[in-house]
């Protein structure tokens, strides 16, 4: 399936019309349906602000906010991004991440934060606009880094604590105002483990819909420094060799695809787990 980014939302929409009607990081699906059957289609939705998202085969794919307060309609459910990877492809999750993004965005932004009126989408760009004082604002987007630091053969994972099954993975941090990835890697690194890092090389990329972070991925290489964690951002963090690694993340993230490369440049497969 081909999929076309685009902003204007048709007038009138088509049957055809593919809904991602999102709350909170979730997306509501249809019980017992499978694939993109699991969208709610139809030409119309009672939406707040839809946005369009792109196009699907040529099928409108159009994202919208859930009312709040509003029970879940009979015969559907709303199911977490996270749940949703396992749920729909990776290209109809890629949409979902989008929409889900959209949907935060409006409803974020329904008044402007110069005058106080009213915002409304831009009609020809992907931006909500103030029909008093003429403010603009697009999407969010907050650049996270992401790296896997490396010591010899060994490679620096952390577990946060904060996840109910527990599990290591790589460091991650939000940039600052001022500062460049590079320096957002090395400062976050030294916060959080308290060790020196460098030869800073770039590794891919990730959009993170929870509910609008762009993972900047990068590998690192351990300098100087012995690991001192604080125990409330970091509960523990160690080196680990590709053959004795722990609980690490599931494929949905970058941060699974920087492991991965790290165990096949070692071991020449991937890290055993889903």
């Amino acid at each position: 399936m081909a999929f076309t980014p685009k902003v204007v939302v048709p007038v009138p929409l088509p049957a055809s019309t593919r809904w991602f009607i999102c709350r909170e990081n979730e997306v509501l699906l249809k019980k017992d349906a499978v694939g993109v059957e699991q969208l709610p289609s139809g030409p119309s939705f009672d939406a707040v602000e839809p946005q369009m998202v792109g196009e699907l085969d040529g099928v409108p794919c159009v994202s919208v906010r859930f009312p709040d307060q509003e029970p879940t309609p009979d015969g559907f459910e709303f199911i977490g991004l996270r749940a949703l990877w396992a749920r729909l492809d990776e290209q109809l999750f890629a949409i979902a991440g989008r929409a889900n993004q959209l949907a935060h965005f409006a409803s974020t932004h329904r008044f402007c934060g110069r005058c106080g009126a009213a915002m409304k989408p831009d009609g020809v760009e992907r931006a909500f606009r103030c029909g008093a004082c003429g403010l603009v604002n697009y999407p969010r987007i907050a650049p996270a880094i992401i790296t896997l630091v490396r010591k010899g053969d060994t490679a620096l994972l952390a577990n946060s604590g904060r996840f109910p099954i527990p599990f290591f993975s790589t460091l991650a941090g939000f940039s600052e105002v001022g500062e460049s990835l590079e320096e957002t890697l090395v400062r976050e690194v030294f916060e959080e483990t308290g060790v020196h890092a460098g030869n800073v090389r770039y590794f891919g990329s990730q959009p993170w819909p929870f509910p609008n972070s762009l993972m900047i991925a990068f590998t690192a290489q351990w300098e100087r420094g012995d690991i001192v964690v604080d125990g409330k951002e970091i509960k523990e963090a160690r080196f680990f060799r590709a053959d004795e690694l722990p609980r690490i993340p599931p494929k949905l993230s970058i941060a699974r695809r920087l492991i991965d490369a790290w165990v096949r440049e070692v071991t020449g497969q991937d890290a055993p787990g889903p």
